[in-house]
């Protein structure tokens, strides 16, 4: 039975992509779809919120892909807030959010239900709505835009070429004339029960992966010595001797600032710095071997990547190279690189100070070598469970696509 289903969804798809209409489908402005399923205009199922921040609330809210609504100091580790919040919008718990502005997975901007807080403000830039009383079903709505299904609705009214810093010019009206899909009550009940039990494997995941580095922090806090200490509270057997205190440039090869524009990733792609999206590869500046690198400068100054194989890297960043790296990486995560910046503008690390860096060193080559293992290990387990991650989430992708066009029918 199962794979009967999967030849008829198989069948269905390939249909679809010749641009035929399957039996028990019709066309709309939304694209193909069950007959049962509806059209509807958005105003009809949601209403604006312009409610102002007239209680002088403080918990100012930022969109975040993987968070949602999320505290904005939480999120950046700063306030990038205007000093005057009276003209921001205040949600209530279940309210959305649409930020305009368009970022990485987010072409047509990001569009968030309030989930994490009683209540939140967020800039008045943002379009805010809340689900009306002929909207039955508002958790359907929040996997439907997370699925990006509005995305051609707002990329048909968004003014080509006429971006204003970052923000899609699109209207209120044309976003609340926008053309939403309104399958039967009771499919909308059960798409949510499918996509919520993934979501939550997704969670389990995250968790673990989150109690693993957390472990992995506390080991680092109890391996490495305190400051004023040379001796670290947890050893491995048989060392005894103090620590010394060391530049960083007497233990590696070399640190030299980046010279090309790409970096390789053990994968074997090439993607930007601290970037997951692929892109082009030229053939110059190769270097190979056991690399560290941080970015020099801007927002990501300071963290820490570890690469192995040919490897390109970029103007932006620091280059570290050695024998001993992977202990190293352990005591500059430990260290925390974030701590070197330099000037008043953005944070700045160079490569002429963090050779001068001091690190704790244990005397004994065997014992640096057994604690850059360990650590080794602990991240291929985290890495692993970020693969499974990605796995879900994949999972759950395909799922919002066969389940949220009606492709894949559910039982009811």
């Amino acid at each position: 039975m199962v794979n009967t289903m999967k030849t008829e969804i198989r069948q269905r798809i390939e249909q679809i992509r010749r641009g035929e209409i399957p039996a028990g489908y019709k066309k709309t402005k939304a694209g193909i779809v069950p007959l049962e399923w509806k059209e509807s205009r958005f105003k009809f199922l949601f209403n604006r919120i312009n409610r102002k921040n007239n209680e002088g609330n403080t918990n100012v809210l930022t969109i975040s892909a993987q968070h949602g609504l999320i505290n904005q100091e939480d999120f950046f580790h700063k306030t990038i807030a205007s000093d005057d919040k009276s003209n921001y919008f205040l949600l209530y718990r279940g309210d959305f959010a649409y930020n305009k502005s368009y970022s990485s997975g987010y072409p047509f901007g990001a569009l968030k239900r309030l989930d994490r807080y009683d209540k939140g403000i967020v800039s008045p830039l943002y379009i805010c709505f809340s689900a009306n009383k002929e909207n039955k079903c508002p958790d359907f709505y929040l996997h439907y835009f997370e699925s990006g299904k509005l995305n051609s609705e707002i990329q048909a009214v968004a003014q080509e070429g006429a971006r204003n810093h970052g923000l899609l010019n699109i209207s209120i009206d044309d976003f609340f004339n926008s053309v939403i899909l309104v399958p039967p009550l009771h499919e909308q009940q059960r798409i949510v029960e499918i996509l919520s039990t993934q979501d939550k494997v997704i969670e389990l995941y995250e968790k673990k992966i989150e109690q693993l580095q957390l472990l992995k922090k506390v080991c680092l806090q109890k391996m490495f010595p305190k400051q004023g200490s040379n001796v670290p509270e947890v050893r491995f057997p048989d060392f005894t001797e103090p620590w010394e205190q060391r530049k960083l440039e007497e233990e590696i090869s070399s640190v030299d600032t980046g010279k090309s524009k790409y970096v390789a990733s053990n994968s074997g792609k090439y993607e930007i710095l601290g970037s997951t999206s692929v892109i082009g590869y030229d053939n110059t500046y190769d270097y190979e071997g056991n690399f560290l690198l941080t970015a020099r400068v801007g927002a990501n100054a300071g963290q820490l990547y570890r690469h192995s194989g040919k490897v390109k890297i970029t103007d932006n960043t620091v280059f570290i190279q050695g024998n001993q790296l992977d202990f190293i990486y352990c005591a500059l995560i430990h260290f925390d690189l974030h701590k070197l910046s330099f000037g008043t503008g953005q944070p700045l690390v160079k490569a002429s100070e963090l050779k001068k860096l001091i690190l704790s060193i244990p005397c004994a080559q065997s014992e640096k070598e057994q604690i850059g293992s360990f650590f080794q290990t602990f991240d291929h387990l985290i890495t692993l469970h970020q693969r499974q991650l990605d796995e879900e989430k994949r999972k759950k992708k395909a799922l919002m696509q066969l389940l949220l066009t009606g492709i894949m029918r559910v039982e009811i």
